[in-house]
């Protein structure tokens, strides 16, 4: 059992950066996923979630069902997502407060290099293939230049609301807390967290959890039949949604509806031009830095991950 455990603990570790990611609007946990290596396994296994398992679990078969949905990865990942959400939104959130520029300027660095990562796995070169990255950048750039608009509080809608940020979270590159921002949910939902208004939150969970096992099937079969066009979509939608996570904005000038985090719908300006609108510092050499750190991990992890794959491989055999 403790080896077990331990056998599932990077993945625990993983979940905690998927979660930290989600907390942030503008960052998604899909992202993370992806930097990680654990997408497509996560996808997978979601997508075994089906009747057929259900089945099992109806007639009390209960470890084949866990193998089947691939639980122990599931609840691993689960529970690092959780453990981070409790734990370390606040200190997210102050640090996004605080040291926005920071703090974007080190996930720019992350997502960058992730989109970079992801192409180079793509083993066709197709017209077809740059035509999907192309529609996924710029499909990312149309979706968070939206501005947030006011919406009702019926329970149809917050159900839809959960069903829609929870399809975004899983992508990467569109963050679910974002969407919750362009409907003018975000503050909505987490204040009904923080209040526990039962209804609200099974309401929204329900949504999240239909949308979530509608989207990822069909996510798994365009992994399964167009793999490459489906990667370079994925991958031109983190370099669409870079414009998101660029440090140095402009003022807001805009209103979001609920209170949410008006620096998302700021215009994105040079450093140059940061120090005459705003008079601060814009703090070139820090982000620069942060930018370079972000790169330098994702890469050092995609090493290590082909490095385990390879001696993997050379143990199988």
């Amino acid at each position: 059992m403790l080896a077990r455990i331990v056998h599932y603990l990077p993945v625990t570790f993983k979940g905690i950066l998927m979660g930290a990611a989600d907390v942030i609007p503008g960052v998604s946990g899909g992202t993370i996923a992806f930097i990680t290596g654990i997408y497509e396994t996560l996808i997978t296994s979601l997508k075994s979630i089906n009747s057929h398992a259900l089945k099992k679990l109806s007639r009390l078969e209960f470890r084949s069902f866990w193998e089947t949905i691939n639980g122990s990865f599931l609840l691993s990942l689960l529970v690092g997502i959780l453990f981070s959400i409790v734990t370390l939104s606040g200190t997210i959130m102050f640090l996004l407060e605080h040291h926005t520029l920071l703090v974007l300027a080190f996930f720019f660095g992350l997502i960058a290099a992730s989109a970079v990562t992801i192409a180079r796995r793509i083993a066709s070169h197709s017209i077809s293939v740059y035509t999907a990255g192309l529609a996924g950048a710029v499909s990312a750039f149309l979706i968070t230049s939206l501005s947030p608009v006011a919406t009702p509080e019926a329970e149809w809608f917050i159900f839809l609301s959960g069903a829609l940020a929870i399809c975004a979270m899983i992508l990467p590159g569109i963050s679910g807390s974002f969407i919750l921002l362009l409907l003018g949910k975000y503050s909505f939902i987490l204040g009904s967290i923080k209040e526990l208004n039962l209804p609200v939150i099974v309401i929204f969970c329900a949504g999240c959890i239909t949308g979530l096992l509608g989207f990822v099937r069909i996510l798994s079969k365009l992994l399964q039949r167009y793999h490459d066009p489906t990667m370079m979509f994925l991958a031109g939608i983190m370099i669409g949604s870079l414009t998101k996570v660029w440090p140095w904005k402009a003022p807001v000038t805009t209103t979001v509806p609920g209170g949410g985090k008006a620096l998302l719908f700021s215009a994105n300006i040079t450093p140059d031009t940061y120090l005459q609108t705003t008079g601060a510092d814009p703090l070139l050499t820090s982000a620069l830095f942060l930018m370079a750190a972000g790169l330098l991990l994702v890469f050092i992890l995609e090493y290590v991950s082909a490095k385990m794959r390879n001696n993997l491989k050379e143990y199988s055999s």
